[in-house]
């Protein structure tokens, strides 16, 4: 007999699912304790998955809050539940796939992948093939929880799918997911490619033999007009330029030609997606080399294009506000940021950065949690980088070309990208840039007085890109018997050491990063400025809130 809540039970529950949803902290906690009080309750997760499942009459925040606490406890502890309670609940589960509501449908899909997560998904016999076999069914809502569920377990579970054991429920999939690439719905089209891009990067043997189709599968959705699809079909290429080449490399033209276009896509989303098509592509130089050349004119605008702040990264940044020194740092804002592209991985090394990569990441110093992940501006930069890196003084030109408008523009945003991208070709292109840096430098250093504070701040990076010329000048003014740093070294060590009192929590933090630089490249070069250095250190520690005290220990630390 199927399992049956106690009525006077299962009302006391929802009226703690509904109490726990209260503004009131005090309630809130009043309620976590009830409900950890019920987990000592074998059948407890049974009233949680009868919640989402079948009060279809409660509102959906409800049932769907019974889902995801009963998530939580698959993931804390789904070992210790009774076989009959494990049994009950993957079955609810899978009745409730094709939920008339998106919201239930989505909890009950982050349900399935998680108890998929704790077993041996090769013990859940009826998961795969049910699921698969709703695919087919003629009810939206059922064919979309389907796919959406299996997206989950893809992501989540790819391992386990990889496992000899779990071939054969493959050999089904992919070829299956292949076939809705053409469905009529956006969603279950851009479910269908999630599901197969999974499998990619792992080089899954299943996949190989459908290859052709894949590809054939993602051309044909090119000009989708879902911006899903269209994310989901540039992450599917990026990654084939990694594992498979070889089957991209007869369409590279029309792919370049494509991916230019979603580069700048309306959609931001896209664009960063299709942006990191670059960065792959760089890590094949001879196969960028062959490609790109011809493309470079077109390319270089569309990612200096792309490193400029938006109006929502300015709000998000409080780009307006001059003066912070004084507002304490939360707790967020002094733990570790990881930068992550999708595709390069994660970097979490603790070096301070601002504004600036390193290779395969960037970290544009954004503080605001919002605008710290990876994002445009920072791919489009560290795009341009790597493929200065490739070409060198073959995309100077095209640099050149539009840093003239950026550098001198009256709209601050658009001189803020101008300066980032100096420093984003510092390296690739020093030696074509050796004849402008006589004039850049000065240009430079005044900036680093700009009324705007997201000026100054990039500025202080972009300067540290460039500084081992700029100590490089003074040592040969001195081997020459002239004064010392005058012209380049003296006049930059003032204006940082003035940033380092700023005002703004920001460009404090890059005036000290860049600083540390300089005192790296300079050494005993600054030993006659040794006096004012100190004490404008020694001050910046009675002014300075807890994050830049960190950085403020490294820049005396040398």
């Amino acid at each position: 007999m199927t399992w049956q809540p106690d009525p006077s039970g299962l009302s006391q529950i929802i009226q703690l699912l509904k109490e726990s949803q209260s503004p009131d902290t005090n309630m809130q906690r009043q309620v976590q304790q009830k409900l950890e009080d019920l987990n000592k309750y074998p059948d407890f997760n049974n009233y949680l998955i009868y919640a989402l499942t079948k009060l279809k009459d409660e509102d959906d925040a409800t049932r769907s809050l019974a889902g995801l606490i009963l998530k939580n406890n698959v993931k804390q502890q789904y070992s210790n539940f009774p076989p009959n309670v494990g049994a009950f609940i993957q079955m609810e589960c899978l009745k409730a796939v094709g939920d008339p509501s998106a919201l239930i449908r989505a909890t009950v899909g982050i349900l399935i992948t998680n108890i998929a997560a704790k077993i041996n998904l090769a013990t859940w016999k009826d998961l795969l093939p049910t699921l698969c076999g709703f695919l087919d069914s003629n009810d939206y809502n059922t064919c979309e929880g389907a796919f959406g569920a299996l997206q989950k377990v893809c992501e989540d579970c790819a391992e386990q799918l990889e496992a000899p054991e779990m071939q054969q429920s493959l050999s089904v999939m992919i070829p299956k997911f292949l076939t809705f690439f053409k469905h009529a719905t956006a969603k279950i089209r851009s479910h269908a490619i999630s599901c197969v891009n999974q499998f990619i990067i792992c080089r899954t043997p299943v996949l190989m033999p459908h290859i052709d189709d894949f590809i054939q599968g993602l051309f044909t959705l090119a000009e989708d007009e879902d911006i899903e699809v269209r994310k989901n079909v540039c992450r599917a290429i990026v990654m084939l330029q990694e594992v498979r080449m070889d089957k991209l490399r007869p369409h590279m033209h029309n792919i370049i030609e494509y991916m230019l276009i979603r580069t700048k896509d309306d959609d931001e989303s896209v664009g960063l997606e299709a942006c990191e098509f670059w960065l792959t592509l760089a890590e094949q130089p001879m196969v960028c080399k062959e490609y790109l050349r011809a493309f470079l004119p077109q390319l270089v605008p569309v990612l200096i294009n792309g490193m400029r702040y938006s109006q929502m990264d300015i709000i998000l940044l409080k780009g307006d506000v001059e003066d912070d020194q004084m507002v304490p740092d939360r707790d967020e804002d002094i733990k570790p940021r990881f930068h992550k592209s999708k595709v390069h991985g994660v970097r979490g090394d603790g070096q301070h950065q601002q504004d600036g990569f390193d290779g395969e990441d960037f970290d544009d110093g954004d503080d605001d949690e919002a605008v710290s992940d990876w994002n445009l501006r920072k791919c489009s930069a560290a795009a341009l980088d790597v493929l200065a890196n490739v070409f060198h003084e073959e995309i100077l030109n095209d640099v050149l070309v539009k840093l003239d408008e950026l550098l001198f523009d009256k709209n601050w945003v658009l001189l803020e990208s101008g300066i980032l991208v100096l420093g984003a070709i510092a390296e690739g292109c020093m030696n074509g840039m050796l004849v402008h840096l006589p004039k850049l430098i000065p240009f430079l250093t005044e900036a680093l007085d700009n009324k705007k504070a997201l000026v100054r701040s990039i500025t202080c990076w972009t300067l540290s890109r460039y500084a081992h010329w700029i100590v490089s000048q003074s040592q040969v003014n001195h081997n020459d018997g002239q004064e010392s740093g005058k012209k380049y070294l003296e006049p930059l060590m003032q204006e940082l050491l003035k940033r380092v009192l700023d005002a703004n929590k920001k460009v404090q933090e890059a005036a000290c990063s860049a600083f540390a630089t300089l005192e790296e490249e300079a050494c005993t070069l600054l030993v006659p400025y040794l006096q004012f250095i100190l004490q404008t250190l020694v001050y910046a520690f009675k002014k300075y809130q807890h994050k830049n005290l960190l950085i403020l220990y490294d820049a005396i630390g040398w």
